[in-house]
Parts: C-alpha cells; structure tokens; sequence
C-alpha cells in the first residue's frame, strides 16, 4: 500500500522522483523519504507528507543521477523518522524501500540478531534489506543473487528496490504480490508502483510479474525469475494522458473524479453499448458466453467500494439471467475454505486490480478449476493479468482514496454483462431488453442531470456537518447504494454512519434514533417505493431528521421529510448508478464543511495491496 518511486539516467533523480511521490500520495503518506548516490549513500526520510520531506531539503546537495523514493503507509511500526524508509544496511552501502508484508521477518530477524545486527527500526522492511546484506557479505556472490536467495526464503508480499553504493550504475528490484511497473526511456529508466508518475516522461512501461528481479541500467533492463532464468520484458503502451492525473481546476480530485462520472460513463459504454443497434459486444466476455450460460453459479469477489457494486451486480444478474449469484468479500472467501466446483464463474471487480485479497482469492479459485473474470480499472493490472478474460471499467486513473468514478463504472460494466447474458439465455423480453439498453445508454445524461443538485447538496452537507452518527437505509437495488452512502461519510468525515435495508430498520437501528439522528434514505420510485415510505414515516414519528433522494416528479415523500434531494428517473434496474451520485457529493461536502482532507483520509490507502 505504499508507493515506490526510483530513476536511474541523464537527468537529475531527485526532482523525478519527488514529483513521483507527490503522485502517489494517495498510496501512503505516513511518512516519506529518499535515497540518493551523492559522495555515497544519503538518506533523507521525514515523518509526515511529502511537502515536510521536501521542506527539509530545502538547500541540501541532491545532485544525482540514480535515486529511490517512499511514502508509506504504515504496517509494521508507527509512523515516525526511523520507521520511514528507505532503510540502510548494517555497512551502510546498501539502502531499500519496500510496498508489502514480509510474514516471516520476525523468525529471521531472531537469527540475524544473533549474528550481531541490531535494528534501527520496527520494520520488516530494515529485517529484509539486513538479511540479503549478510547473504550478499557472506556468500561472496552479487548483490542479484544475494535478493534472488533471500526472497526464496521470505513469505508475504513485496517490492523492493535496492540502491547499492558499490554499484552506482545499477538498480535491482523484484515483485511478488505488489505491483511494480517500469518506464523505458532513451538511456534511462523510471520505476513506480504505478504508472502516474512515469507518464510524464514515457509511454513504453513494462509490467513485472511475480517472482522476477530486474536489474536496471540507464540503458539496460533485465528480467529474471528466481531460478536466473532470463525473461523477455514485454514492452506495453500506455493510453493514459497526463492531464488525466492533475486536478484541472478542481479543489481537490475527489470532486473532479465526481464531475468526471458522465464522461467515464460514457466511454465505459462506447463502443460496447449500441443501443439503436441493440446489440452488447464484449469480446472480453464473448469467449466464455457458453460457461457463463451454463454456469450453476455465479461468485463475485471484491472488497470496500467493490463490494457494494458486486450487491448491486447480484440483483441485477439473477433478475436478467436466473443465475445464483454469491458475493463475498475476498478477505473472507480466500481463508475459509470455500467449495469451488470446476465450471463456477468468479467475477473479481477491483478498482486498481491489485487488491491483495482479490487476487489471492481468485488464484486459488482459478486452480480449483473456475472460470475468472475480471472488472477492473487499471490496464496491465495483476488480477487483469490473472483472470481468464473479464472487461475493462476505463474510468480513467482514479486519485483520490475514497472510490467514485470506479463505482458508477464497475455499475455500468457488470449491467451491460448481465443484460448480454440474459439476452443470450433468453431471460427477458426483446422489449424489456432494449428498454434497459436504451436506459443504460441514457445514464451519463442523467448523471450530469444529477450533479447539478451540487448546490442543494452543499447547504444539507453545512446542516449535518456535526452529526456523530448518520443511518443510511434503502430497499432491493437502492439497499447497497445507502451501504456504499454510509462508507462514503465514514471515510471522508469520520462520523459514524450505517448503511441498513430499510425494513431491517425495525430490528434494533431504530433504537438509535432520536431528534439529533439524520437518516438518509434511498428512495426513488421503484417497486419498494410505498414500503419505503412507511419507513419515513416511522422516523419521522421518533423525530428523526429524514433527508431523502427521490425521483423527479416524485412529490409523495414531501411531507415527511426535513431535506430533499431530486435526480431523474431510471428504471430502478439502472437507479443505482445515478442515486449513488447525491451520497458521493453530500459525503464530499461535509468532510470539506470540516476541514478535513478529503482526497487522502487518515489510516487509508488507495490500493490495499497488503493483508
């Protein structure tokens, strides 16, 4: 969950990668630090944002052109100077930074101890980094096969970087588990955990698998499994513009991402969804229609904001394809055992498609002989590498820590899966098939539409910005939307909120209400619409403040309750993708009111790449 950054080449290392780190903040932003070959190994790391480490180099020698880079997002340690990385070897002629978990540290730091090094932090990260040092001192091989021996030993997850005062012309890198992708420039190369901030200065990137060592030169890359075997990099192009990863105007990139949702829409449906046509095309899917048809059941496995799209998802392929449909959380499904029959379709949805869980879950479903499918977002990603087929959301890079765009994205992928299988089973009617096609297809509209309530929205934000607690209720597909509109305020405001089905009110949150309680409700016109009602009205009857978002032209709920919030009407099949846009402003709003950080809330990261 932390974000590496690191270049080797002609320019001057330093800016390159502080201007990285600034770009993967939303990775980890604990602390930060630097390495840089300059007269010798200097090591520069400060507890805090990037912006304090950067303050306090202010005026210092960084001439040089290697370096590596960290923000981190603490596991093992508080967060403080010496828990910061990079971490220095016991000659100090070695430094690392590592992004993941190194399970068994502690029972080689016991031996390592014993041989005499001592610890300058409470990482694993500094166990590692010591433990190749005594193999590389001792074994009197190169520092390549001194990584190569010792990450034979280790258990967990990782990247890491290393930075070697005897070798100034070389990085050595490797991966499993964490993602690591690798910019190729004309004598040069840059490293990070993702490819933001490469983009500026190439578009030829290399996607490291797990289990390979890189070895970098500033005109040489080679790729090694941990047998020494030679592996040909496969050079990919990256469609990402920089302009997609700069806030453009906007205060911060949450706020963006939301405005942004017509758009990535729109292009998550082009050249998928022709609705005039009515037809779906999905080659991504196309190729395992028959599994699917004849699938006994259907796992979607995801975790936090995905989760609530595979609920959604859930309801929507078992109306359309009569196909039973789990979802799980992968933290969960990955340790307990699950039954997995040969022919089951897991559909894995994340945003960044490195979701430790996710993937680990869906490895050990895809040896159980399942088929994986894959909804994720960013192209190259390792469970995209890892699934047999699946699709792309092309929501665009998605910055800020709390997940929006990705949601409405991963809506529109999942529906336009199940209308295309229900069609082919022959589920649902010509008539309500290109009705949902021409629904589906009028979604980013109706989005645009929706956000123009941004300023009724602020001035209910400025009403409830003090609450200590918020209940968030819906019935059938409008039920994860209020889940996904409380995890919304929780992550962005810090006030306690629950997201419950609206008929499970009655049996114990009701308990909580009182006349300080505000109660959000989920309530557009569907087939739950009048129950949904009855339960503003018990509410309203214990004095709690009831806001509800209703459809257009909908006046049934204007007596009872305290603030109301109007988005067009959907079928309520679609609803979600366009009732999700009030929670996503409204979570905004109140965590702005509160002059908190809304694009990097504490204890979270972006990408959960670790247990």
């Amino acid at each position: 969950m932390c974000g590496i950054v690191a270049y080797i080449g002609h320019r001057e290392a330093y800016p390159i990668i502080l201007k990285g780190l600034k770009r993967l903040e939303y990775r980890g932003y604990d602390s930060a630090g630097v390495a840089l070959l300059n007269n010798g190994m200097k090591v520069y790391k400060k507890q805090g944002k990037v912006a304090d480490l950067e303050e306090t180099l202010i005026g210092k020698d960084l001439h040089s052109n290697i370096g590596i880079g960290h923000t981190r997002w603490a596991t093992h340690g508080e967060p403080c100077d010496r828990n910061a990385h990079p971490h220095t070897s016991k000659n100090g002629k070695l430094s690392m930074i590592h992004n993941g978990i190194i399970e068994n540290y502690a029972q080689i730091k016991g031996e390592l101890i014993k041989k005499g090094y001592t610890f300058q932090s409470d990482t694993d990260t500094e166990v590692l980094l010591k433990f190749i040092e005594d193999i590389y001192v001792n074994n009197e091989g190169s520092l390549e096969e001194a990584v190569r021996i010792a990450l034979k030993r280790v258990v967990g997850a990782y990247v890491i970087v290393l930075l070697d005062e005897d070798n100034p012309d070389t990085l050595i890198a490797a991966r499993k588990g964490s993602p690591l992708v690798i910019g190729i420039g004309k004598g040069e190369h840059f490293l990070a955990s993702d490819a933001s901030p490469i983009i500026e200065y190439t578009k030829e990137v290399v996607y490291v698998n797990d289990y390979e060592v890189a070895i970098i030169r500033p005109d040489e890359l080679i790729l090694k499994n941990l047998g020494n075997e030679k592996i040909t990099p496969f050079i990919t192009k990256l469609d990402m513009e920089l302009a997609a990863i700069e806030k453009g105007g906007y205060d911060h990139f949450m706020l963006k991402e939301i405005f942004e949702q017509p758009h990535t829409i729109f292009d998550c449906l082009r050249g998928r969804l022709d609705a005039s046509a009515g037809t779906i095309t999905m080659s991504g899917i196309q190729q395992y229609a028959e599994q699917l048809m004849t699938a006994n059941r259907i796992i979607m496995i995801a975790c936090g904001t995905s989760w609530h799209a595979g609920l959604v998802a859930e309801y929507i392929f078992e109306e359309l394809t009569r196909i039973p449909v789990e979802v799980e959380y992968a933290s969960e499904f990955r340790y307990r055992n699950p039954v997995i029959n040969k022919g089951d379709v897991i559909i894995a949805i994340s945003q960044s498609g490195e979701t430790a869980d996710t993937l680990v879950a869906i490895e050990s479903a895809k040896e159980k002989g399942a088929i994986i499918l894959g909804v994720v977002n960013v192209v190259g990603s390792s469970i995209a590498r890892t699934s047999h087929g699946g699709a792309y959301t092309h929501a665009g890079p998605e910055i800020g820590v709390a997940s929006t765009k990705a949601f409405t994205a991963q809506l529109a992928v999942l529906t336009m899966m199940a209308l295309k299988l229900g069609y082919m089973k022959g589920c649902i009617s010509e008539k309500r098939y290109m009705h949902l096609l021409n629904e589906l297809n009028d979604v980013p509209e109706k989005v645009a539409t929706a956000l123009l309530q941004k300023d009724a929205i602020h001035e209910i934000a400025l009403k409830y910005k003090d609450a200590s607690d918020a209940l968030y209720l819906g019935r059938g597909y409008n039920f994860p939307v209020a889940l996904e509109g409380a995890l919304k305020l929780k992550e962005i405001s810090y006030i306690h909120a629950e997201g419950y089905p609206a008929a499970e009110m009655k049996h114990g949150p009701i308990a909580l209400v009182d006349d300080k309680l505000p109660v959000f409700f989920v309530a557009t016109k569907d087939s739950f619409h009048e129950k949904v009602l009855s339960n503003m009205q018990e509410i309203k009857a214990r004095k709690g403040k009831v806001i509800a978002v209703v459809s257009e032209g909908d006046d049934a709920a204007n007596a009872l309750v305290d603030d109301l919030i109007v988005v067009p009407y959907a079928d309520e099949l679609i609803a979600p993708i366009i009732n999700v846009i009030p929670m996503q402003l409204l979570a905004y709003y109140i965590g702005v009111a509160k002059g908190l950080d809304v694009d990097k809330p504490r204890n979270l990261a972006k990408s959960v790449t670790v247990e």
